[in-house]
């Protein structure tokens, strides 16, 4: 009996959180929280994700804590389904609602990247057969100019071998992903999107949009023949040109976006 009894806590306490429940950072900037449901609804309507995908952001008050939605579709997020995480992907209080599986994606990023504030993850169609195939997506305009001259792929069978369901839902997966998206904007995951990450809502939501666009258009300049790509000075310079201007279309698309139902 003693030792089925020990078992059984072993057993139990193996399941057990590792960590205590965190603690809040306060309540976020009322516009940090209105701009992550804008940025949700405007990924929805530019196509950039549908039911799926999501879109976090830093908290204001804590670069240890983020803010992101309960798990919902993306054009349903309101200010009630906001919730804050810690860098382990643990909910401060989930409010007994599902959370994103693959919020690891979020806090891996944040843990191992100071300089970003916005993170989105989506399943984008145009870039998916970038992730797949030899072709390496590459800035073929000045729009897409943020994502250098060669955007990292993540491959989940080197980390999980090839039975894995191609979802981030782990923090050892998530820290890979963060790896190989190392100091860029954007990484590509085979089989699966993509993730974007930026210093703002704003930037990281332009980022999303005209990577998709991007690899829409290097796909028909693909059929047309050889294509010419931004060199690295080229992109560097678009780059420090169009940071300057994501609010002009961030505030129409967000406008729209967030029009009376």
């Amino acid at each position: 009996m003693r030792v089925f009894t020990l078992l059984a806590m072993g057993l139990w306490l193996g399941n057990a959180p590792l960590m205590a429940q965190p603690t809040s950072a306060g309540a976020p900037d009322p516009q940090a929280v209105e701009d992550l449901v804008a940025a949700s609804r405007v990924l929805a309507d530019l196509g950039v994700v549908d039911g799926f995908g999501h879109v976090s952001v830093r908290h204001d008050k804590d670069p240890n804590r983020f803010l992101m939605s309960r798990s919902m579709a993306p054009a349903l997020v309101k200010a009630d389904d906001v919730l804050e995480f810690d860098l382990d992907g643990v909910a401060v209080d989930a409010k007994g609602q599902a959370v994103f599986l693959e919020r690891f994606i979020h806090s891996e990023i944040y843990k191992a990247r100071p300089d970003v504030k916005a993170v989105v993850h989506s399943h984008s169609p145009s870039v998916i057969p970038f992730g797949v195939s030899k072709t390496r997506l590459q800035p073929i305009y000045h729009m897409s100019s943020f994502m250098g001259v060669d955007v990292p792929v993540f491959e989940i069978r080197d980390v999980e071998g090839p039975g894995s369901d191609l979802l981030v839902r782990n923090r050892k997966l998530g820290a890979a992903l963060a790896k190989v998206l190392e100091d860029k904007t954007v990484a590509l995951m085979r089989g699966h999107g993509s993730v974007t990450v930026g210093t703002s809502l704003p930037q990281v939501v332009f980022r999303a949009y005209y990577a998709e666009m991007n690899a829409r258009l290097q796909s028909e300049a693909i059929k047309l023949g050889e294509v010419t790509y931004l060199t690295p000075e080229e992109a560097a310079a678009a780059a420090k040109t169009n940071d300057a201007l994501v609010m002009r279309p961030w505030e129409v698309w967000k406008r729209k976006a967030m029009k009376p139902e």
